[in-house]
């Protein structure tokens, strides 16, 4: 049986002139997780917001008492140089760091904003140097990237390197509202029966109509920005969310 249903709506739907409020009728509403999405204008054309709001919204959210908790801080980090800014994360509130495989292949060992190093990261190194700072770890992969990059990864021996979470971008990141990408649904199915345990997040056109989906190829963790922040009832759509995922464990 895989990991239990968890529904983490992406509060770049929210409203953002009463964002604390939002957070937390969220968690009220029945959500697990709060998805954060941040995005710098160089990874992604877009850009969202940085470390100061997450800082401001976590005391409106009880922190989790145990990992994977209720009132998780999920930061989907769409940046181009995510070492950098894992200590400001931690300090605002963050539980987990998500980064980019491919933006961990291609940026600095540097671990402050201001600091330049000739030295790069990788993958691994990201994985061990976010747990080291306390936080879970989640490595994301864009829709270009096949899935079997992250084998080698996942079968580390040394668990400080293996990743908490495997993130599947079912969108091209960088703006909500995008319509669900089916075709990455083997990339779900192959980590889910490589991984039984593993939690696998989709993120990107979830909602009630595609959950099925999502589901039947073994997401566990369920990012939903509209579908939740512009529902009527958005406890009604996290409950149907959450059945949808514990009906296919």
């Amino acid at each position: 049986m895989s990991p239990p249903p968890i529904i983490a709506p992406s509060i770049l739907s929210a409203d953002f002139a009463a964002l604390g409020k939002a957070c937390s009728d969220t968690i009220d509403h029945g959500a697990t997780w709060l998805h954060i999405d941040i995005m710098d204008g160089h990874f992604v054309p877009n850009m969202t917001f940085g470390a100061p709001v997450v800082t401001k919204i976590r005391p409106h959210v009880q922190p989790p008492s145990t990992a994977y908790g209720t009132g998780t801080f999920d930061c989907h980090m769409m940046i181009a140089e995510p070492k950098k800014w894992v200590k400001d994360f931690q300090k605002a509130g963050c539980d987990l760091y998500c980064f980019h495989y491919e933006a961990a292949i291609n940026s600095t060992a540097a671990d402050n904003p201001a600091d330049h190093s000739e030295s790069r990261t990788s993958p691994r190194d990201m994985v061990r140097y976010v747990h080291e700072q306390q936080m879970l770890a989640g490595i994301a992969i864009k829709p270009e990237t096949p899935v079997d990059v992250l084998w080698d990864i996942l079968d580390n021996a040394d668990k400080e390197e293996v990743p908490d979470m495997v993130l599947v971008m079912t969108v091209h990141p960088g703006f909500g509202g995008q319509k669900f990408m089916a075709s990455e649904m083997p990339k779900v199915k192959a980590l889910r029966d490589r991984y039984p345990n593993l939690n696998i997040e989709v993120d990107g056109g979830l909602s009630e109509a595609t959950i099925g989906q999502a589901a039947e190829a073994g997401a566990n963790v369920i990012v939903a920005g509209s579908a939740v922040f512009g529902a009527k009832d958005p406890a009604d759509v996290i409950s149907k969310l959450k059945k949808a995922v514990e009906s296919r464990r």
